[in-house]
């Protein structure tokens, strides 16, 4: 296996409904850096997406995820998107989906008004479902698919 390129990297999210989407973010985190830090919205924050599972159920799945392989990781809850990125100069890199890429543009901006070096960004590409349509947390709360993109009839 290749050398990890990044130290520290940071990949964040609410990780509701967790599925195969969030599976890939996590795994490229880990594929790219030795030292992920993984920010998870806080209860408090994720309510601003809807109906969110509770933040303990979304870190017991995390963990549950995370604690099965041998990986350097920490967790810390997120009250904002961007979370100790801005302000902490040890990160190298960043994981992000898709739909997320803004923030890390944002991210980058925010730590070059303020010196620090930019992360290099790591954007995934979506999960598709059977359907072909990308693998949401929305789509399982509505019954449409589940956490693997099955459809559900």
């Amino acid at each position: 296996m290749c050398e990890k390129k990044y130290n520290k990297v940071a990949v964040g999210g609410t990780f509701d409904r967790f599925h195969n989407g969030h599976r890939k973010l996590l795994k490229t985190a880990f594929k790219v850096g030795n030292n992920v830090v993984i920010g998870i919205t806080s209860t408090e924050f994720a309510h601003l997406k809807g109906n969110v599972e509770p933040c303990s159920i979304r870190m017991s799945n995390l963990n549950e995820f995370l604690n099965s392989h041998d990986l350097n990781f920490s967790i810390f809850k997120l009250d904002d998107r961007f979370g100790s990125t801005i302000f902490d100069e040890d990160f190298d890199a960043i994981v992000v989906s898709e739909e997320t890429e803004p923030a890390a543009i944002k991210i980058n901006e925010i730590r070059e008004e303020k010196n620090m070096n930019p992360l290099e960004i790591f954007v995934i590409s979506y999960v598709v479902a059977d359907d072909g349509i990308p693998i949401s947390s929305t789509r399982i709360r509505k019954g449409e698919i589940d956490i693997k993109g099955r459809m559900i009839k």
